[in-house]
């Protein structure tokens, strides 16, 4: 099933190019994302959460002279952004149902990105996660550049240009890698889950241990492999790419971007770059979180500076995943909970909010936040939901985006213990303030779209249909579910986390209080 859930969107892909079946590709598309979801469903009924091991592997050999493998499988790390995917990719085909430039083609670029995305989650050969982070590229390029706006080229190459700029990042990463692997072990090795222990001559070693053989490299492994990542997060400075893109892109593609391509860059850096490199990741611990504090920030006031409704949402999007950042930064436990959490969170509420912006743009043909007001007065069920999206992505307690920052929050005060308190607590509160930055310009919008008497030209818009509203409506329960029971999350990652790395795992212990 795991294996189904990877290459059916790809085999769909494929019959929808041909001439006989282009003419359902919309059909095809959205059979084949409700089948993954079921079969998603399925697998999650049969997994042991409790075990916190990898289960449901298949391991196959690949390129046998460089010991590569096809090794997939599940544990507590990549299945609930794997569930996310495959929920999220049914809303965004329904979203992109009036879409008629090449229908066929869109749908069939999309699957393959699906493909993309659920091998990247699910690969754990280093080597077949690198291909399939390449193959999530293209069919996101042509997306943008052919379906955007009216700077949708220069969208998609910055888009292409900063992602492979990342890559490259990457792929100096596995040179090293292969290298030290093969001297110090005597064969390759691209096994994730074993890469961080390796055993030589009987003895279980960490070859990127600073004492270790190769400590020379783990800072140098540690900031090229998190440079490579941040550019997908997207982390400040390297997040220009991000706005540009939204703005240009089609809504249900907005939403895939937000609700899923970014956390590709927080998974990678959690199952990649602080395993391998976790003792290089606590000594610059502070540089990491001063970039996650500097992006919540400066994410929150480039938002509130926004008239273009559609880049306000996408520089939120940046403000947002810095809590991710600064909570794997602090290498608590409660950090790294809330970092993962944070990411499933922002999944929904993203995803949800471009939708409520395409929504409107699709009859305005606008995005000016000046030349709204009243809405709510026109379209109160439209509205109604736009509350629960906005307040979700805003952090209102029992909802979705709350969780995830407040325990980021009190991760971050409690790193305090074995940091410097000084820097722990000015990190802490300036993390703090954020929360307060991001309630000004939610409210401002909601003010501004919302509130007031509605406007003449309102009476001219198509009426919002049921298909948008089943969308809407999934989205916001989902943001209200999660936001009541995180534990739906936290029951899948507990165990994974608990297992993870002994070196990781035990610093965890120790800032957790034992």
């Amino acid at each position: 099933m795991v294996n189904l859930i990877i290459w059916l969107p790809a085999i769909a892909a494929v019959l929808c190019l041909l001439p006989g079946f282009a003419g359902r590709a919309k059909q095809i598309a959205l059979g084949t994302s409700v089948v993954v979801f079921i079969l998603a469903v399925l697998v999650t009924a049969d997994f042991d959460w409790r075990s916190g091991q990898v289960q449901h592997e298949t391991r196959l050999s690949w390129i046998e002279a460089i010991n590569v493998n096809y090794y997939i499988g599940v544990d507590g790390l990549n299945w609930p952004l794997v569930v996310l995917t495959a929920a999220l990719s049914i809303f965004v085909i329904l979203a992109a149902w009036k879409i008629d430039k090449s229908t066929h083609v869109f749908m069939s670029l999309y699957l393959f990105l699906m493909t993309g995305m659920f091998g990247v989650f699910l690969s754990l050969d280093l080597f077949l996660f690198y291909v399939f982070f390449e193959v999530s590229l293209l069919p996101m390029y042509f997306l943008i550049g052919v379906w955007g706006g009216p700077r949708k080229e220069y969208a998609a190459i910055k888009f292409f240009l900063f992602t492979l700029a990342g890559s490259i990042c990457l792929l100096i990463v596995m040179l090293g890698i292969f290298h030290v692997t093969k001297k110090g072990t005597g064969a390759v090795n691209w096994d994730m889950i074993r890469l961080p222990e390796l055993i030589v001559e009987g003895t279980r070693v960490r070859l990127f241990a600073l004492n270790g053989p190769y400590g020379q490299w783990a800072m140098w492994f540690f900031w090229l492999s998190f440079i490579a990542f941040a550019v997908k997060v997207p982390i400040a400075p390297l997040h220009t790419w991000l706005p540009d893109a939204h703005v240009e892109a089609p809504t249900p593609i907005s939403m895939i971007l937000a609700g899923v391509l970014l956390k590709m860059g927080g998974y990678a850096l959690m199952r990649i770059t602080y395993p391998l490199f976790p003792e290089a990741a606590q000594i610059m611990w502070y540089i990491v979180a001063g970039i996650g504090v500097f992006g919540i920030i400066y994410g929150a006031f480039c938002a509130m500076a926004q008239t273009d409704w559609k880049k306000l949402v996408a520089y939120s999007s940046v403000s947002h995943m810095g809590y991710v950042t600064l909570g794997l930064a602090v290498m608590t436990r409660a950090g790294f909970d809330g970092a993962y959490f944070q990411m499933i969170a922002h999944g929904i509420t993203s995803s949800m909010m471009f939708f409520l912006v395409g929504v409107v743009y699709d009859r305005a043909h606008h995005r000016d936040l000046n030349r709204f007001g009243g809405l709510w007065l026109h379209w109160p069920g439209y509205s109604g939901w736009a509350m629960v999206g906005f307040f979700a992505g805003m952090g209102l307690p029992g909802l979705c985006g709350f969780i995830g920052e407040i325990l980021v929050l009190l991760g971050t005060f409690q790193a305090a213990e074995h940091f410097d308190p000084a820097t722990v607590y000015t990190m802490g509160a300036l993390a703090a303030a954020g929360v307060v930055l991001t309630a000004g310009y939610i409210l401002w919008m909601f003010q501004r779209v919302y509130m007031g008497l509605p406007r003449e030209d309102y009476k001219d818009y198509q009426p919002i249909v049921a298909r948008e509203y089943w969308i809407m409506a999934a989205h916001g329960f989902a943001a209200l579910l999660f936001g009541v029971v995180p534990v739906l999350v936290f029951n899948m990652t507990d165990s994974t986390f608990n297992k993870w790395t002994p070196l990781i795992a035990d610093w965890m212990a120790v800032t957790a209080g034992g």
